[in-house]
């Protein structure tokens, strides 16, 4: 990782109000030290951090997007109930599941139209709403 990458991260974090202890300063910065939005998983992360040989644990992973997304820094995205996905474009956007090999991308949101929400039930508000269109590639054999 460069310095650069550090520095980014370490802004990151500074700028959200989160003290840039080294787990994060190395986990912020693998996800916009490049200055590119990203999907990860915690597991992704976690072997992306690994791979630099950089010792976090599994658990601190989990422990450091959660701190991230109350921060505001990521967004979840949670696909079937069980797999969360954190993308670090906060902004609200549509995602493509892509079924056969289990990644999320951002969809084009220029063709997306939500006429009409239901109203949100007594004592509730709606705080977002998130859009995920799953797709699988087509049999081109038949």
């Amino acid at each position: 990782m460069t310095e650069l990458q550090i520095e980014a991260g370490t802004r990151w974090l500074e700028q959200a109000g989160l003290r840039p202890t080294r787990q994060r300063v190395t986990l912020a910065s693998l996800l916009v030290g490049d200055g590119k939005h990203r999907h990860v998983t915690a597991e992704s992360l976690f072997d992306a951090a690994k791979g630099q040989g950089d010792a976090v644990s599994l658990a601190t992973v989990y422990n450091t997007l959660r701190a991230f997304c109350t921060a505001g820094l990521l967004h979840e995205v949670t696909v079937d109930g069980s797999k969360s996905y954190f993308d670090t474009d906060t902004h609200d956007h549509p995602h493509y599941f892509w079924e056969d090999d289990g990644t999320l991308t951002d969809a084009p949101s220029d063709d997306l139209v939500i006429a009409q929400l239901p109203a949100a039930p007594a004592g509730a508000e709606i705080v977002s709403v998130d859009v995920v269109i799953r797709l699988r590639r087509k049999d081109t054999t038949a």
